[in-house]
């Protein structure tokens, strides 16, 4: 499975915004813990639906959207 088949997005399920396997955790919620300081090994324990590739998923999400070109003004 491509890790990226991981994050859906529902418009029914916390207001369209990307999440992990259609659970109710968002890409975003993942993130913020992980900046937090928890492990990807703490967050999989604490939500037992979970597995080591949805962190994988959710970092590679994050890291497509922010591949792109940033333009400055003159």
């Amino acid at each position: 499975m491509n890790l990226l088949e991981r994050i859906t997005v529902e418009p029914g399920k916390c207001g369209g915004r990307p999440c992990i396997r259609g659970l109710r955790i968002r890409v975003k919620d993942i993130l913020e813990m992980l900046a937090d300081g928890a492990s990807p090994e703490a967050i999989v324990r604490d939500f037992p639906d979970f597995e080591p590739d949805d962190i994988r998923a959710a970092l590679l999400y994050a890291a497509g959207g922010s591949d792109h070109a940033v333009l400055k003004a003159a």
